[in-house]
């Protein structure tokens, strides 16, 4: 299986120290919020320096408060960094009550603006000049850009019909979160696979990123998701995607139970069309000791899936 975890750290030491044990135990990628590190972009450069083949990915960086040139050429500029291809750029337009209640910018047209935001970006990512006056993105890179030395991935967080299509027509996948396996198979990738296809574009890849932990009582494992999906409920974008995938909060959407049972889940996905594994390993226990153990029982059963 290809099985990433969630990337961070408290410090960028942390980060670095993090992707390397990631990469010698078999992963094959790290996805980083946009909050990690105040800006992960930075740390990702001196971890990929550090670090040979493993994958390092946001998931996400948001587009409304940066211009999609500036997103370009910070990609570029960590792709400089790291000396070696393993960059991919996950975006996506993030939610309201961000964007509007925090940044104070308009969230009035999420599909649109992220629709003209990725055709920039991409064109910009292969080396293409953009020439664009639309109704929320303008650009005139005339030369501005400095192209990646490595191919930088795009994949978008798309959870609607529109930026599926945006994702399998124009960049090169997307990054889920909070999609369950029935959502995946039967609402993400039929759009997808037909959006990439029209376009004559090869098959997108599919990054299902879900909570996960192996334990015993799934009870207790599921209140301890509850702790750590809280900020996801009541997000209209999530409360779709739950919907279709046939639960009712990320608390049920997470991936929890033994060995067995967290096995047939990511196998689950990997048959409803996913390409990946994103696992946001969360610790169960009531005091320290337990949350440790929890967390390697964990990524021991992920690294076996992981390694073969």
């Amino acid at each position: 299986m290809r099985i990433g975890l969630t990337g961070g750290g408290t410090s960028v030491d942390a980060i670095v120290h993090q992707a390397k044990q990631a990469e010698r135990d078999g992963f094959t990628s790290l996805w980083y919020a946009s909050e990690v590190a105040g800006d992960p972009l930075v740390a990702m450069a001196i971890a990929g320096r550090e670090t040979t083949t493993i994958e390092l990915g946001t998931a996400v960086l948001q587009t409304y408060p940066c211009h999609p040139l500036l997103q370009a050429n910070r990609a570029s500029s960590v792709v400089a960094a790291m000396g070696r291809p393993g960059l991919t750029l996950g975006i996506g337009p993030s939610h309201e009550p961000l964007v509007r209640g925090v940044y104070g910018m308009s969230y009035d047209h999420p599909g649109r603006s992220t629709e003209e935001y990725v055709r920039i970006l991409a064109a910009l990512l292969h080396g293409q000049d953009a020439d664009v006056d639309g109704a929320d993105w303008t650009v005139h890179s005339a030369g501005r850009m400095f192209r990646p030395a490595h191919p930088v991935p795009l994949l978008i967080s798309a959870l609607g019909s529109r930026l599926l299509r945006v994702a399998g027509e124009i960049a090169d996948g997307t990054v889920l979160w909070m999609a369950p396996a029935r959502a995946v198979g039967s609402h993400v990738v039929p759009r997808i696979h037909a959006a990439a296809a029209a376009a004559g574009r090869p098959e997108p890849r599919i990054v299902a990123g879900l909570p996960l932990a192996v334990h015993d009582d799934e009870a207790e494992a599921r209140s301890a998701a509850a702790r750590y999906a809280t900020a996801y409920s009541g997000m209209r974008n999530y409360a779709r995607i739950l919907e279709i995938g046939g639960v009712s909060s990320p608390v049920e959407a997470a991936v929890v139970g033994d060995e067995k049972a967290v096995r047939a889940a990511l196998q689950a996905l990997l048959d409803a069309g996913a390409t990946d594994i994103w696992a946001a390993v969360f610790p169960v226990g009531r005091d320290r000791q337990e949350r440790v153990a929890s967390t390697r029982r964990t990524t021991d059963l992920l690294r076996e899936l992981a390694t073969g």
